[in-house]
């Protein structure tokens, strides 16, 4: 026995993993070969419904009839979330591999099956603890690529109250398999839809003097809105705003009456995010407007970024050191990608950690019908997962006793 509290805990967790090995690769070929969409995750959820409720556990589901939220108790003392994402993508799976996806156009191409297996062993594992000093509320939530997502519903439906922190992974295959990639700030950013349509009477080409040139007004704001933008915000923030689609005109010599725009603006302050919707409207007005074009302009409110408290990403370290050791570990880029475990944000601190996915070969990217993992990387995310709650509640419950800051 070590002088470290949670010492034993974590070396049963250690055991615990490496017996059910086996056992957790075939919940994730399971989960992998049968996707579901964001909020139709119905057979998922059963599945690890009946999974949790085997082991003695109370897993209760949200109001929307998908994704579960589930109380592992090992005692007194305070409440940590750990929490999963269980939707895929609507994408054809084109690996040949036993486990691929059995759904036409469905696919689980950005590792959500990890997370949901890693979350299921990590309940598991701890419930055949005898005692841990608190509450571990393992949150499966639906819809984490959809918005708004599932991550804002847990939210709403109180499940992060009474709790201290939460954490979650990510699968990363720029990382090989046994490293962990941690951050502290900005790790992902929030990402907004901007759909800005331009109006005008239409016309002849050969006389665009007489009416609004509405092809010349939509190259405008597709080049001037972002350039000025930047220029109003912090440049630390790296605010993006990229254009995805543009549609406008049939014909050579006719100018259009219509036009739209379609793109996402990405941006890592949460503060600049707050007030992008603003600026984007007046400044996509303003450029649109010197053409003589009507503007309208639809701008959908996505995932704010995540940012990770210090705190929780030294509690995070300190498990990671114990899992994979200090070669283990990595510093993690920041993404300009969205991942709706930011809105967690609202109510408690939380940290993010990126774990190493790669085995041999090409990395397999993300939100590819080719994506897959090195499967080892599930005992990693067990072990790494649990020995994060389980240093989070024994640091949690000595700073409310005063013990240490909190």
């Amino acid at each position: 026995m070590t002088d470290r509290p949670g010492d034993d805990a974590g070396a049963a967790v250690d055991a615990w993993s490496r017996a059910h090995h086996d056992e957790l690769v075939a919940v994730r070929r399971h989960l992998h070969a049968h996707p579901e969409l964001g909020f139709a995750e119905r057979e998922t959820t059963a599945f690890l419904e009946a999974r949790l409720a085997a082991a003695g556990l109370q897993p209760r589901r949200l109001m929307g009839g998908t994704g579960l939220v589930c109380d592992v108790v090992g005692g007194e003392g305070p409440v940590v979330v750990l929490r999963a994402d269980i939707d895929a993508l609507p994408l054809h799976d084109l690996k040949d591999v036993p486990y691929a996806s059995t759904r036409d156009g469905l696919c689980h191409a950005c590792g959500h099956d990890v997370h949901t297996t890693v979350l299921l062993g990590v309940a598991l594992a701890l419930a055949a603890l005898e005692e841990f000093p608190g509450t571990v509320r393992c949150v499966f939530q639906p819809a984490e690529e959809q918005v708004p997502g599932g991550g804002l519903q847990v939210v709403d439906e109180g499940l992060l109250a009474g709790a201290s922190r939460a954490f979650a992974l990510h699968c990363d295959p720029s990382l090989p398999v046994g490293m962990v990639g941690l951050r502290t700030g900005s790790i992902t950013a929030a990402c907004d839809r901007v759909e800005v349509t331009l109006t005008g009477p239409g016309g002849h080409t050969a006389r665009p003097q007489l009416t609004v040139d509405l092809v010349h007004a939509l190259g405008r704001v597709v080049t001037e809105v972002p350039g000025l933008l930047s220029r109003l915000v912090d440049p630390r923030s790296s605010v993006s705003l990229v254009w995805g689609a543009v549609s406008s005109g049939v014909a050579p010599n006719a100018i259009p009456q219509t036009g739209t725009l379609r793109g996402t603006l990405r941006v890592l302050d949460r503060a600049v995010w707050s007030e992008a919707e603003d600026l984007v409207r007046r400044l996509v007005t303003e450029v649109a407007q010197l053409s003589g074009a009507g503007v309208d302009i639809e701008y959908v409110r996505g995932v704010p970024p995540v940012v990770n408290d210090p705190r929780s990403v030294a509690l995070l370290r300190s498990a990671a050191l114990e899992t994979v050791g200090g070669e283990g570990l990595a510093q993690s880029p920041q993404s300009m990608g969205g991942e709706d475990f930011g809105w967690f944000a609202e109510v408690l601190p939380i940290a993010l950690a990126r774990l190493g996915t790669h085995g041999s070969g090409e990395p397999l990217d993300l939100h590819r019908g080719t994506f897959d993992v090195d499967e080892r990387a599930i005992d990693v995310g067990v072990r790494l997962m649990a020995r994060t709650a389980l240093h989070a509640l024994t640091a949690d419950a000595a700073a409310v006793l005063g013990n240490v800051p909190g």
